[in-house]
């Protein structure tokens, strides 16, 4: 850590080391593996063992240091986010841990007592402490410490059974439960280091020292974390250490104190998981959300210190805009598609195809799919948008008058069918209905299972058209020649042709043959004189006559008998076979038009 204000000398000078500092030669003997307790209550145990070992290994009491006393007149020179330096009187600055401090923030020239508790071997600064901290001299400094429960500065010299060896003036002993170190490997990285601790057991008369570092430690923290309670305030912009990651958020060590950073209060954009965009270590800022001082709890966010992204929406999407996003995920009554970074809208179900009905939007669509939609509503205020994925890909229906006029013979595969039809693809979206009654012009069928199957490519015509309903109707029979399309093939205008009339009417209907129908306009008048009578048509054969003349254009030989002239017209009445002329035929229509001949 730099600072224009701090010696660049780190390296300690050896006219202010403690004189107490216990030497090499009389360090602990070599490393045997602690057996750490959570038991407090057994210190008497831990003296015990401390006593054996000292009965073992010779020893003896150190005397005190002559250092005089620790608690010094500090200034702050400096304030970092971490800790504060301050001016104490020697060569080397002592920095202040700002977890340690309590009150008012630190600014630079505040002037207030410290105790030196060490020194930091990496940077050479004195660490300091604003508790105060005895620096024992004697047997009665120590009585008074206890007494007090007042805090006192000790060096480690060794680790033994079940603990460790401190200097406190007098050889002490701290249990491993109590040293604040998690494992053997912390406990040793204790050795040789200045420690705060406080007296557990006094036993002048043995000379039987316990002391705890962990109760001060916890004390430390306690303090650190009641100040930053004190300190934040909602709106607050902090910094932070990212501590640890959970599938709902992650925590972010504020200084003593954890915040709590949801997953949806880190970006604007949704994340799956925290690890995607976090990792522990990392440094962050983020805006306290909210404080609960009954639960000591607070909330952190990272996107509210970035612009909302629906701010000035309608500037940049339009209602019939055609844009590109990525499917978030699906639910039963949609898909989420996310156009940038927290916009996202939904595509309903009903919005995702012309060409068929989608149940589940799981089928057509999947999480990470880019997909392309039209914008069908914004919601401003709900921050919603409406989109359509069918809207991108055009409407097939629009046109489908003009391309599938009525009288257009088409072809196409059979796609699914009904009790009462079967519908036929016509072009991509776009399908027609063949009615159960349009399938065969001679026999009559119950259902088109029994004539069509799924996939079967037919052909059928056009014979109506309901674009607004988006329905066409087809018909296959429409498509099979019948006697009629033959006699209308065979003839045209001004044919003279036989019929017999069916009725008197002013346009009579007159039957050319099996199944073929015309119509005429009867416009002459009947006659008074009684016409001579003549022998009664043989009908059996009239059908076949009727097909005979039409087809060859000459009478049929049978019957033989030949009718004898009328002595004047005849009036057109019901049943008269009589000789017409074709006035006009329309073979799209299929009609007949006559006149008497």
């Amino acid at each position: 850590m730099s600072n224009s204000n701090l010696p660049e000398v780190i390296t300690p000078s050896p006219e202010i080391e403690p004189a107490s500092a216990t030497p090499v030669a009389d360090a602990a003997p070599s490393f045997i593996a602690p057996q750490p307790t959570n038991d407090d209550s057994e210190t008497e145990s831990f003296g015990s063992v401390f006593a054996q070992y000292e009965a073992e290994h010779g020893g003896r009491k150190k005397q005190a240091t002559e250092d005089g006393p620790r608690q010094l007149q500090g200034t702050v020179v400096a304030v970092t986010a971490e800790a504060a330096y301050l001016d104490i009187g020697l060569k080397i600055e002592g920095m202040l841990p700002l977890t340690g401090t309590t009150g008012e923030p630190l600014k630079v020239g505040d002037k207030f007592p410290v105790s030196i508790k060490g020194r930091d071997p990496e940077t050479g600064y004195y660490t300091l402490s604003r508790m105060k901290i005895a620096q024992p001299t004697d047997w009665s400094a120590l009585e008074r410490a206890f007494a007090d429960q007042s805090t006192v500065v000790g060096t480690v010299t060794g680790v033994v059974k079940g603990g460790l060896t401190v200097d406190i003036g007098v050889r002490a002993f701290m249990p491993g439960s109590r040293s604040g170190a998690r494992d053997a490997a912390e406990m040793e990285k204790l050795v040789g280091q200045e420690i705060v601790c406080r007296i557990l057991k006094l036993d002048t008369a043995e000379e039987d020292v316990v002391v705890d570092r962990r109760a001060v430690t916890e004390e430390e923290a306690r303090v650190a974390k009641d100040r930053r309670y004190a300190e934040v305030r909602e709106g607050d912009v902090v910094s932070g250490e990212v501590r640890s990651l959970t599938d709902y958020g992650a925590f972010i060590d504020l200084g003593g104190v954890d915040g709590l950073l949801h997953v949806s209060d880190i970006a604007w954009a949704r994340i799956t998981a925290p690890s995607d965009v976090l990792s522990v270590g990392q440094q962050v800022e983020a805006k306290v959300l909210k404080i609960d001082s009954e639960k000591r709890r607070i909330s952190l966010g990272m996107k509210q210190l970035l612009p909302h992204p629906w701010d000035g929406i309608k500037d940049k999407y339009r209602l019939g805009d055609r844009v590109h996003g990525t499917v978030t995920r699906t639910m039963d009554f949609g898909a989420f598609v996310e156009l940038e970074p927290g916009i996202e809208g939904l595509v309903h179900v009903s919005e995702m195809s012309w060409i068929k009905k989608v149940r589940k939007p799981s089928d057509l669509v999947k999480p990470g799919d880019t997909v392309e939609v039209v914008i069908l509503g914004i919601q401003e205020g709900e921050k919603r948008m409406s989109l359509g994925i069918k809207q991108a890909l055009g409407d097939p229906w629009a046109d489908v008058a003009q391309r599938f006029p009525v009288g257009l013979q088409i072809e196409g595969p059979i796609t699914s069918m009904m009790k009462f039809g079967a519908f036929v693809e016509l072009a991509e979206g776009v399908e027609g209905m063949i009615h159960v009654s349009e399938i065969d012009p001679d026999k009559r069928i119950n259902t088109p299972h029994d004539v069509f199957r799924v996939g079967q490519v037919v052909k059928a015509q056009v014979i109506g058209v309901a674009a607004d309903k988006r329905q066409i109707k087809l018909s296959v029979k429409q498509m099979i020649p019948t006697g009629l399309d033959e006699y209308l093939a065979e003839h045209k205008e001004g044919d003279r042709v036989t019929g017999r009339l069916l009725d008197e009417s002013e346009r009579a209907r007159v039957e050319l043959g099996e199944g073929i129908f015309a119509t005429c306009r009867l416009t002459v008048a009947p006659v008074t004189e009684t016409p001579v009578s003549a022998p009664a048509a043989d009908l059996s054969s009239l059908s076949a006559m009727l097909n005979a003349r039409w087809k060859t254009g000459t009478p049929s030989s049978t019957p033989k008998t030949k009718a004898p002239a009328p002595a004047a017209v005849e009036a057109p009445r019901a049943g008269q076979i009589r000789g017409f002329r074709i006035v006009h035929l329309d073979p799209a229509k299929k009609t007949i038009e006559l006149e008497l001949a």
